[in-house]
């Protein structure tokens, strides 16, 4: 009796398949506070499916995670986002997106296990849910840009008063992006990997 069964096991799609011609892999973590778009630039920039962990938002958040400014946000990431990029032919990105709350912050250990630098976005309407995300960063001497993403209602700064106001060296990249935007978001990854190119070369800059 054959019991060989007719369906082939599922696999990744051919078009998520790693190219061929790839021969070497950088990690590269996207953190920021809750609600900033960390989730819409992974999904944005991703050549292939990403990965979410999107749940819906309950009242077992309420109190404990703070969305004063995102009101409307429905559902919120609690482990990580997925995505990968190929910078070049032989250079692919592995994007990691992190929880926003406070309260998941303690997966932040193993997703920046391994990564060589990180892209911290904020929104310029709650600045101040950024300062520990910098911070945190700062103390593990975790390279990173600052990106602001221009959200419609979002009061516009110059960059000048946002680096003094995140208290941002002056030899740390800061950019504006529209997360929602393919383009904006590789500009954002690009601009990363510039800076930690200087850095290789010149490590005094750091």
């Amino acid at each position: 009796m054959d019991f060989e069964s007719s369906e082939k096991p599922a696999g990744p799609r051919r078009e998520d398949a790693l190219p061929a011609t790839a021969a070497a892999a950088v990690k590269v973590v996207i953190v920021g506070g809750f609600g900033v778009g960390k989730t819409t630039l992974v999904g944005s920039v991703s050549e292939i499916r990403p990965l979410t962990t999107e749940e819906t938002m309950t009242q077992a958040g309420v109190g404990v995670d703070d969305i004063q400014g995102v009101e409307r946000k429905s559902s919120t990431t609690v482990a990580m986002d997925f995505g990968r990029i190929s910078i070049n032919e032989e250079l692919v990105l592995y994007l990691f997106g992190t929880p926003g709350q406070q309260r998941f912050w303690f997966l932040w250990h193993g997703l920046f296990e391994g990564a060589l630098g990180a892209v911290v976005l904020v929104d310029t309407r709650r600045l101040e849910v950024s300062f520990d995300v910098i911070g945190r960063l700062e103390e593990r001497g975790v390279p990173f840009v600052v990106a602001v993403n221009s959200f419609p209602e979002a009061p516009q700064h110059p960059l000048d008063e946002l680096r003094a106001a995140l208290d941002l060296p002056e030899s740390v990249p800061l950019v504006v992006c529209d997360a929602r935007r393919r383009d904006s978001s590789r500009d954002v990854l690009m601009a990363l990997m510039r800076y930690l190119h200087s850095l290789a070369v010149t490590p005094e800059a750091s």
